[in-house]
Parts: C-alpha cells; structure tokens; sequence
C-alpha cells in the first residue's frame, strides 16, 4: 500500500532501531533524524538504503521532525501516515489493519493499536492509563465481560508511539504545533483534532510492541530545571487548548495573589518559585495566543 507511508524520528536510536525497521518490512519508510551521535544514521544508510532519510543538523524536536516527513510523504500522494517510534514495533497486520478501519471510518483522524510491552504480555503501563474507563468507555467492561468488542473506542487522547493519520485530517488540522519541542505536541494534536470535528480511536484487537518498560519515569525534582519544563509544558497544553476558554490571564492573577500571600507568611522560598512559574506564564503568553489563533483555523499549518 505506497499510499501510506511510515515516518519514524531517530534520535540515538541503535538499541532499537533493527527491531523496528524489521517491523516495517512492508511500507515505505521515511526517517528524520534528529543529530543523532551513535551508529544510527551510518546503520540506516548501510542496512536500509531504500529508506528516504532527512539528516538534520540539529535536534528539531519529535513535532517538528515529525512535520518534516509529514509533508514529504502528502508531496508523494500519501492518503494516510503512520507515526512509529523508533523503541516501537509493528506486530502483524496491524498497520493494514488500521488503514482499513480508517477508511471505513473516516471521522477517525487518529487510530492507535493497543501498545503491549517486549515481552507481548501486559499493556504498556503508561498506555494502560489512555485505556481507562472514564476515558474509554466501554473498553474494559467489554473485556472482561466477554461482551463483543467494538472495532474501535474513542479516546480523549493517546500518545503518539504509533499514530495512523489520515490525509484529510492533516489537511484541516495541519502538523505538530512548533509550541512544543518534546512532550506535549501529542496533547496539543489530539485537542485540536477534536476542536475540528475529527475523532481519536484505538484498535482493541491491533498491537504494537512499545520497548520501553526498563525506563522508569520519575517525578522531576523541586525548584529545578526539569521541574520548570515540565511546569512550561503543563502550561502550554492547557492554556493551548483550544476547546476551552484562554484562562491564561486568570492563572496570571492567582500567581500574583499567592506571591504576596506566601511573602505574607515568610516563605519566601515558595514566593520566589511561583515568581519564576509568573515569569514563564508571561514569557509563553504572546505564543499562546499565536497558537490558539492559528490552530482554530482549518490548514495545512506548519507543513
């Protein structure tokens, strides 16, 4: 099927990337790596000389590498793309199966296959979470029910590690937003997908091997530098969205209501910290209202 085309971002990926580019044996296959400094690009150009390869100077990000091969592959008539990450594997069938699920249903501008880990016998534990009754529906009382499972569930949200994107859906969304270097574009996109009448789904009998259950995620830190991305980008998935009301301003207001409060009390050390959350808010703000602007608008943005 060379209408749809497979777009993985590498970045030091030599740990996974023959699994994953096995996986893909069927489809043609873009790459965009992002500067990678191990064997990664040197291993694709030796391996895999048919696959078209973007190499960029510098790291641009998942969003933006991802843009990149995006509008290589609408330029060769794509009607549909898939997202892989470069520590996923497809299993089987699953990316026909996807693409045929998408053509039945075309409101589903995003369809994911369950992520199951290495070992192909739990659920990724952060995708577990996607999968959720609250967020889900049905889901899982069907399976453990034994009810018939639909063909697809809508979800809010599900990360990006294995994104089938349908044409039309690019064409009135656009690509990721260059509001968000890493983490967060994926939020941003599933928001805007909906703002614009398209649905997020996952396909219950589909699946994709995502390796990564030996990294463990941990909190960030009080007060440091992880912990004010991590803040920068909680603010910037909020206050984009743009299905709700910009409340940026109202954020604003109670940072400078608890500074005061928290110097009222002698805790400076809290004062100061929510003067530096007061500083990014400030510092984002013109590029919120950019990004709200742009993305209310149908287009081929930032393609």
């Amino acid at each position: 099927m060379t209408n749809t085309y497979i777009i993985i971002v590498t970045y030091n990926g030599m740990q996974w990337l023959e699994k994953c580019l096995k996986s893909c044996a069927n489809y043609p296959v873009i790459i965009v790596d992002n500067a990678s400094t191990d064997d990664t690009v040197s291993f694709i150009e030796t391996n895999y000389p048919n696959v078209v390869l973007f190499k960029q100077a510098e790291n641009l990000g998942f969003g933006q590498a991802n843009n990149l091969g995006i509008r290589y592959a609408l330029d060769q008539g794509a009607e549909h793309v898939f997202l892989l990450n470069q520590d996923a594997y497809i299993v089987d069938t699953v990316l026909e199966n996807l693409i045929a699920n998408q053509k039945e249903h075309p409101d589903y501008g995003i369809l994911s296959p369950i992520h199951i880990t290495r070992n192909m016998k739990k659920m990724d534990r952060l995708f577990n979470n996607y999968m959720r009754k609250e967020k889900s529906g049905m889901f899982y009382s069907d399976f453990v029910l034994g009810n018939k499972l639909a063909s697809v569930y809508e979800v809010p949200f599900v990360n990006a590690a294995s994104w089938l994107v349908s044409r039309k859906c690019i064409e009135i969304v656009g690509g990721f937003d260059p509001l968000f270097f890493h983490y967060g574009e994926d939020d941003n996109y599933c928001q805007r997908v909906q703002y614009h009448g398209f649905k997020v789904g996952v396909l219950p009998k589909e699946y994709v091997i995502h390796d990564r259950e030996e990294r463990k995620s941990t909190k960030p830190k009080l007060f440091t530098s992880e912990y004010y991305r991590n803040i920068e980008k909680i603010y910037k998935v909020e206050f984009a969205n743009i299905n709700i009301d910009n409340k940026l301003d109202s954020q604003v207001y109670k940072h400078r209501k608890m500074i005061l409060k928290f110097q009222l009390q002698f805790k400076f050390a809290n004062a100061n910290s929510i003067k530096y959350e007061l500083l990014i808010l400030n510092r984002i703000k013109p590029l919120i209202i950019k990004s709200r602007y742009v993305n209310t608008v149908k287009g081929k943005h930032y393609l």
